[in-house]
């Protein structure tokens, strides 16, 4: 017998610190993963809430959550639709070292935690803390031969949580009615959770048009389904904890990830050093650190309009 995600889960308050122009929320491992599954039961008690629109599933916006380390930051610093993507999130996680080092040095009167939330470790603790609940999951991107792994370490690790669906997407940009229909694979199969797996940012700006236009908690989880599913090897823990995670991936794929880690770091540490010579305050003025996620739904205004680059219609 199932239960709801609601009756196992309570949300932890954590305190919201700005990194870069975005907010990030200082969450430790196990309260990141109660957040998203208090964030699931939330929006299944909206798909309940009656509507007056046919073939509408309730009227709140969904939820996402963005797993943020160095590079995403790096990004949304000269990105001005990915940096206000991710103001209006719902939850910014810390998922990098480097970034855990920057927010404790940017805000050293705030309480932090000192260690990051790491998409791996997020994707499987939601998973266990959902067996047997009635939290729906459903997994998109990547390739049809990872998420057909990913699918299978999923159920020999949490054999009593739910799968509900599955989407690889094609690599080019997607027409209008492959987009309608993909909403419409995920509102049918009452998905709680979708999990994007598209790399940034394509997958920051893909989780966030999916909570416009659906009640849904939708996590951009990054190489996560390739970790997972054993497609790719991880760092070794040491690695992880001293901040060089980077350069073990870089060494594993040097062609592809060289750019990235090069100029991506280079600009992280100038935009932390650029944040360090002014005054930290928070969105409300606060100081930083002073306003807590409590786990309620954010409703922050977009400040610009989320797009995504489609093909013909």
């Amino acid at each position: 017998m199932t239960a709801p995600a609601s009756s196992r889960t309570k949300p932890v308050a954590a305190p919201v610190v700005e990194c870069l122009g975005v907010p990030i929320t200082a969450h430790t491992r196990d309260s990141a993963a109660r957040h998203v599954v208090h964030l699931a039961g939330l929006m299944r008690e909206a798909r309940q809430e009656p509507t007056d629109e046919p073939g509408a599933s309730g009227s709140r916006r969904g939820s996402d959550v963005h797993l943020t380390n160095a590079y995403t930051l790096a990004l949304a610093d000269r990105d001005a639709e990915l940096r206000a993507i991710l103001r209006s999130a719902s939850l910014n996680l810390p998922d990098g070292q480097p970034v855990v080092w920057a927010n404790r040095l940017l805000h050293p009167t705030a309480a932090l935690p000192s260690t990051r939330v790491y998409g791996p470790d997020l994707l499987t603790d939601v998973f266990a803390l959902t067996e047997h609940t009635e939290v729906n999951h459903y997994l998109l991107g990547s390739t049809p031969q990872v998420l057909d792994a990913l699918h299978r370490e999923l159920r020999r690790r949490h054999p009593g949580a739910r799968i509900v669906g599955t989407c690889s997407p094609p690599f080019r940009p997607l027409h209008v009615h492959e987009r309608r229909q993909q909403l419409e694979r995920i509102r049918s199969a009452a998905a709680d959770i979708v999990w994007v797996g598209l790399g940034t940012p394509k997958q920051d700006r893909w989780a966030a048009e999916l909570c416009d236009a659906l009640p849904v908690v939708a996590v951009a989880v990054g190489a996560a389904f390739d970790f997972v599913a054993g497609n790719k090897p991880q760092a070794p823990h040491w690695m992880q904890h001293n901040g060089l995670e980077w350069l073990f991936r870089l060494g594993c794929e040097p062609r592809r990830l060289w750019r990235r880690y090069l100029f991506g770091n280079a600009r992280f540490v100038h935009g932390v050093v650029r944040q360090a010579s002014r005054p930290v305050r928070t969105d409300s003025g606060a100081v930083a650190g002073d306003r807590l996620n409590t786990g309620g739904l954010v409703r922050r205004r977009r400040e610009v309009p989320v797009r995504i680059p489609e093909g013909r219609p």
